[in-house]
């Protein structure tokens, strides 16, 4: 009996293992497809999608790397500079039930109007499907994809690896910086950083 239960366990350790050793999105090659459900009960397609930009956006409203961007209106700042340039901007919220940044659809609403924040769609993942299908490890962690479904970019969206406001002035713009170099049909550089910010408040 104990013999069993040892292997149910392993045989348990090597499934929780095999999904958070899932392989990272690589660049340059078509980003992983996802359908999911946004704060308004729409289903999100990222096959929709196909001839646009779209920028994937993973967030935490409680973490104090997110409050940078949003406090100072850095990101709601880049999200309607690249809306008006028809980009796709999907929020993604991958917290788990009970763990910090969880909301439910009304709460997304809410936040997103509170912080005058324009994503296209606000994602709920909180079964950390489609987080652990890119390998979102941060709040903010930033992607680019470009209008074949090519993943472009994937990491911080700045260089300075803070939760201060003033860092931002001073900090090269990752997400921005990729999104000119496409835009001007160059490639984009950095392709790939580290990611900053709070772990991803996945399930356990």
């Amino acid at each position: 009996m104990k013999v069993r239960l040892l292997l149910q366990a392993l045989s348990a350790l090597t499934l929780a293992a095999s999904v958070w050793t899932q392989a990272a999105p690589k660049i340059d090659v078509q980003a992983p497809g996802f359908s999911a459900i946004d704060s308004n009960g729409e289903v999100v397609n990222l096959s929709d999608y196909k001839g646009k930009y779209v920028v994937l956006e993973w967030t935490n409203h409680e973490c104090p790397y997110v409050g940078k961007h949003y406090g100072s209106g850095n990101m709601q700042g880049l999200q309607s500079k690249y809306r008006a340039e028809d980009v796709v901007w999907l929020t993604i919220i991958s917290s788990a039930p009970g763990t910090q940044g969880y909301v439910k659809a009304d709460e997304a609403n809410a936040l997103t109007a509170s912080r005058n924040a324009k994503p296209t769609h606000v994602v709920l993942d909180p079964d950390g499907a489609v987080g652990k299908m890119y390998d979102a490890k941060t709040t903010p962690h930033m992607y680019i994809i470009d209008p074949e479904g090519v993943l472009r970019y994937a990491g911080a969206i700045d260089s300075i690896r803070s939760a201060n406001k003033a860092d931002i002035a001073k900090a090269v713009n990752y997400l921005d910086k990729g999104m000119q170099s496409l835009f001007e049909g160059m490639p984009v550089d950095p392709k790939a950083t580290p990611p900053y910010g709070c772990t991803v408040k996945y399930e356990s």
